[in-house]
């Protein structure tokens, strides 16, 4: 079926029939388990065979996000509610679970979480406390209308809802002996590349903090909380986002970002920022304020291929990823972010200004 014919479909099938996505009933992403994994290069996303589940031929790492996400803003309030051994914290649109527990205890029941939600993994390390999915897709957001109801269960195939999401979680040590989790939203849209509109491609679309703070909430009654519990905890945290101080400048000739906030916050903004916009954590010492990143940089000399290069077999021109330290360091009341390279020394190239300028755009 051609993309036409497909889109057509879709477009038809939302005509008839509207629905809400962030209703806690209206997320369903159990088809993902159909979905296969292949092997792919460093920093790029892994897809699966069935392109019904997948992004095709398409991974989002921070050098695609520079091309266009957009993001709702963020704000200094933080509201916790508590419920035995677990908390839910927001902080403007950020939202993560606090949890009496040591991570190592967490992590059989968090992985098992995403499992029964219907996903599979592209990155599982418990050393470092990261699972991340494949790309899936929401089939509750596909409407149930008549249609749907009757030939949809036959040739279900021919519904797609254009779009994809995947989730990146990161359970991390608290000071006080307890863990932090981290829920990341990364999305995707499929559009007309030409006039002609007998094509299509994909490309990023903004992060769903509603949809990162519903995960949340059902892994709460995962951990113990009932679900009435959650909900009223997930209410409870509600506050209205403001308009953080996020400044990207230049210090010494070094480019850095300015956060008006202290260390805690900022290491945590920064952390949710480089998981959100697709960057590659290969360890992190809170102690010393550092991540450690890979970066694909642009290639300025490669043709233009829309968001994504050719993914498979191997391209012997395929730019290699870069290793630098993102440092989040407290000066008084702020906090400021800079890029070291990988033996730990400033950087000062147009690499080091393009990292910062893709988180600051997130944490704005």
């Amino acid at each position: 079926m051609n993309a036409t014919t497909r889109l057509g479909l879709l477009g038809l099938a939302l005509a008839l029939s509207a629905c809400s996505v962030l209703e806690s009933d209206k997320i369903d992403y159990k088809s993902a388990k159909k979905g296969a994994t292949l092997e792919v290069p460093p920093d790029l996303t892994q897809l699966s065979r069935d392109t019904r589940y997948t992004v095709p031929g398409g991974a989002v790492s921070a050098q695609a996000y520079e091309a266009g996400q957009a993001q709702k803003p963020t704000g200094p309030n933080t509201a916790p509610s508590t419920i035995g051994d677990v908390h839910i914290e927001r902080d403007g649109n950020q939202r993560w679970l606090v949890i009496d527990r040591p991570a190592d205890k967490l992590w059989e029941p968090v992985r098992d979480f995403w499992l029964e939600n219907g996903f599979v993994f592209t990155q599982e390390n418990s050393e470092l406390g990261i699972l991340e999915t494949d790309w899936a897709e929401n089939r509750a957001k596909i409407p149930q209308d008549m249609i749907r109801s009757t030939i949809g269960k036959l040739f279900d195939g021919l519904y797609s809802t254009g779009e994809r999401d995947k989730f990146r979680t990161r359970l991390e040590r608290n000071p006080k002996g307890g863990t932090n989790i981290y829920v990341s939203h990364r999305g995707m849209i499929e559009v007309y590349s030409n006039q002609q509109k007998d094509a299509t491609m994909w490309q990023p679309r903004p992060v769903d903090p509603e949809l990162e703070a519903e995960f949340l909430r059902r892994m709460m009654v995962k951990l113990g909380v009932s679900e009435a519990q959650s909900k009223a905890a997930a209410a409870a945290a509600q506050t209205t986002p403001l308009a953080p101080s996020v400044k990207v400048t230049n210090a010494n000739g070094v480019p850095v970002i300015q956060l008006d906030e202290g260390f805690d916050r900022a290491w945590r903004r920064v952390g949710l920022s480089l998981d959100r916009t697709g960057f590659t954590v290969e360890d992190r010492n809170r102690a010393e304020g550092v991540y450690y990143v890979r970066y694909v940089a642009p290639d300025p000399n490669k043709k233009e291929q829309g968001f994504f290069s050719k993914l498979f077999k191997g391209a012997p021109d395929a730019v290699p990823p870069l290793k630098y330290r993102v440092v989040v360091r407290s000066e008084a009341s702020q906090s400021v972010v800079t890029v070291l390279n990988a033996a730990g020394a400033p950087e000062t190239s147009a690499n080091a200004e393009r990292i910062l300028r893709v988180l600051a755009d997130d944490m704005k």
